[in-house]
């Protein structure tokens, strides 16, 4: 288990550390959940092998834009395989059925060409919001925007060429999609009701006679204009210079349109009406209302400068209601100009109007680190920790952010909830991914001397993994121990023809000195060794069922470990297959080490029917791994890809040595 010491040294399996041992705690907790983990709920418990995928909870069968934002985007650099290929599989539920014009979506709608979603599933998807008044609701606007930034990400960083080829039209079909709302007046985007990021909470425009049209919607320029910031470097990395200035201009005059949704004190309104009425101006008689989304994300994606953030925090920070549990909500206080009355699901502190979403918390955690206010990152983290020490990690958080919004289900579990800890993650250095390279934004807590990160950040093929020692602006910086001179006080720079492919990157802070690096790399869960046993006093399922279930992963274990043996024998270790096997083991091992744990005490068990549900997970998340790489496999069987055809061939051979075992797969 994980320790610090009496002399503030932390020592974890991806942070290690002097200074702050609980803020260093907090980090190794926040990255542990990307992995298997005995203790806590974690990303692999999400996967389906339905699409080879991930899925936004146990209760909710589809993939939405809304809730995977903020914890996508945090997590895409330290996102590794095969979970990056989860992800990806995932997000195609959405690029694959995009509106075109032609295509058929749930309630019969049509939606324009390059209109992304609400949310998909294999063979399903919705257009618009799917709650509601769906009857006047506008087509997915700002999913759209954001689909096109998580894409675009995603490729900056993997920088795959086939990959964009692939990807890039889809995305340009996007913008267009959204430029075909630009009013060229003021450079203002329309939107209909329900046309925003966390819709339905917005209704646009209510005309004299109770029906809704078009207002300008403020998330939509902010998400767009981050959005182009990507695909802009996106264009330059595959040498299209034309559409490259084209995207820069569109998002100038975005950007210009968007002071126009500026107060004076420097925060974003949420809308404005075409005939001049502006919705979330804090203190106002009417919509007197203070937006969060667009403000925390206006911070986080860099769309205003280091003066207008500070504003717009100074604004977040003088409401005490907008915070009631650390977590940000959606508005304060409730909003007067939705569709529906505040009452049930819509009322005040429940849903879109007043909850608290994680996806929203990731962006705000962001916007903490770019500021310098970790006191801020750190007791959203530790709310956080109070839900998934129960393992309720669910969203939105209903009561203003205090309770859960399925109370009955023994546990829960959604993708949302693991955005704060993606962004006290990311929020360390930002990574800035452009054409060129990656830029470092150092954001370490004063408090904490030293900082070194165990485990690889992404940047193309490179790994990186990265420490810094000391506090205050940047002042040398070592890559493989040799100086590097692309800095300044405030970043770092890392072209990326000149990264070596495995970079030991040490940041010098202040006038601190350098330090010696082992080179030592986040090591993986113990290779399986031995059988998974049920403990005596084992929690959660009767002895005999639980002994059934192990006797069962046992034998999965052994074709798996057999499988992988193989491939890394083969040369495939780094082949997606092989990580797939090896997250598999990995997870039938750490149920034996949680079984461990439990029976000594080390880990709390929960109460009534949530252990036994909780019990249930790991190894429903075992069956389910194992279960989609077999099914993945099989469709190999005829493939014309020749590395495939093989890969299945290995797949028999660690079954029975070699003999054509089909049946038994």
């Amino acid at each position: 288990m994980d320790c610090s010491t009496t002399d503030g040294r932390f020592e974890g399996r991806y942070f290690r550390g002097r200074g702050d041992a609980e803020y260093l705690e907090l980090l190794n907790i926040a990255r542990r959940m990307f992995d298997p983990d005995p203790e806590f709920q974690n990303m692999p418990m999400l996967y389906t092998p339905e699409w080879n995928g991930l899925v936004e909870g146990p209760t909710w069968r589809g993939w939405w834009i809304q809730n995977s934002y903020g914890t996508t985007y945090c997590a895409l650099p330290f996102l590794q395989e095969p979970l990056l290929t989860f992800l990806q599989n995932s997000q195609d539920l959405w690029f694959d059925q995009m509106g075109d014009g032609r295509r058929v979506g749930a309630h019969g709608w049509i939606a324009p060409d390059g209109c992304l979603c609400d949310c998909a599933c294999p063979g399903w998807v919705m257009y618009k919001q799917g709650d509601g008044r769906i009857d006047i609701h506008d087509w997915g606007v700002e999913f759209t925007a954001a689909g096109l930034l998580l894409q675009a990400e995603l490729l900056l960083i993997s920088r795959d060429e086939k990959a964009i080829s692939h990807y890039l039209p889809k995305l340009e079909r996007c913008a267009n999609f959204i430029e075909s709302r630009r009013d060229p007046k003021n450079n203002l985007f329309l939107a209909g009701p329900a046309g925003n990021l966390l819709a339905p909470s917005y209704a646009g425009w209510k005309h004299p006679d109770g029906s809704y049209g078009m207002a300008y919607l403020t998330g939509l320029s902010i998400t767009y204009i981050a959005a182009l910031d990507r695909l802009i470097e996106l264009e330059k990395l595959v040498g299209d210079v034309q559409k490259a200035e084209l995207y820069s201009e569109r998002r100038w005059l975005a950007w210009k349109g968007l002071q126009l949704l500026t107060t004076e004190e420097g925060y974003f309104i949420k809308s404005l009406d075409p005939d001049g009425t502006r919705h979330g101006v804090y203190g106002a008689v009417k919509h007197g209302y203070f937006e969060a989304t667009p403000n925390h994300d206006a911070i986080a994606f860099r769309v205003v400068d280091d003066v207008q953030a500070e504003k717009i925090y100074a604004k977040i920070s003088s409401i005490p209601g907008i915070r009631p549990y650390d977590f940000i909500i959606t508005n304060y206080p409730s909003l007067d100009d939705m569709y529906e009355k505040p009452e049930g699901l819509w009322a005040f502190g429940t849903w879109v109007n007043g909850g608290a979403w994680s996806t929203c918390e990731a962006r705000m955690i962001m916007a903490y680190y770019r500021l310098g206010k970790y006191e801020d990152a750190r007791r959203s983290m530790k709310r956080l920790l109070t839900f998934a020490r129960r393992f309720r990690m669910d969203n939105p958080f209903t009561k203003f952010g205090s309770d859960v919004y399925q109370p009955n289900e023994p546990i829960n579990l959604t993708y949302d909830a693991f955005g704060p800890p993606a962004a006290m993650i990311r929020g360390l250095f930002e990574y800035i991914y452009s054409a060129e390279g990656l830029t470092l934004l150092p954001h370490i807590p004063p408090n904490i001397t030293e900082l070194e990160q165990l485990f690889p950040i992404r940047f193309g093929k490179k790994r990186l993994y990265i420490s810094t020692v000391g506090h205050g602006a940047v002042s040398a910086v070592w890559v493989n121990g040799k100086h590097h001179n692309y800095f300044d006080g405030k970043s770092v720079f890392l072209p990326y023809h000149e990264t070596p492919d495995v970079a030991y990157i040490q940041i010098v802070l202040g006038d601190a000195k350098p330090k010696p690096l082992a080179k030592r790399p986040a090591q993986a869960i113990s290779q399986l060794t031995g059988k998974t046993q049920a403990e005596p006093t084992s929690k959660g399922y009767t002895s005999k069922t639980l002994k059934m279930a192990l006797d069962m992963l046992n034998a999965k274990a052994e074709k798996l470990q057999a499988f992988y043996s193989q491939l890394v024998k083969e040369g495939f270790e780094e082949s997606y297959e092989a990580t797939h096997a090896k997250l598999a083991i990995d997870f039938i091992t750490t149920i034996r080490i949680r079984f461990r744990l439990l029976a000594e005490g080390k880990i709390k068990s929960l109460s009534g029917p949530s252990q036994e549900a909780a019990d249930r997970s790991y190894v429903d998340t075992a069956v389910r791994l194992y279960e989609g790489l077999v099914k993945l496999l099989k469709s190999y069987v005829n493939s014309d890809e020749p590395r495939k055809r093989q890969m299945y061939e290995v797949w028999l051979y660690s079954l029975n040595d070699g003999a054509d075992t089909r049946e038994n797969l």
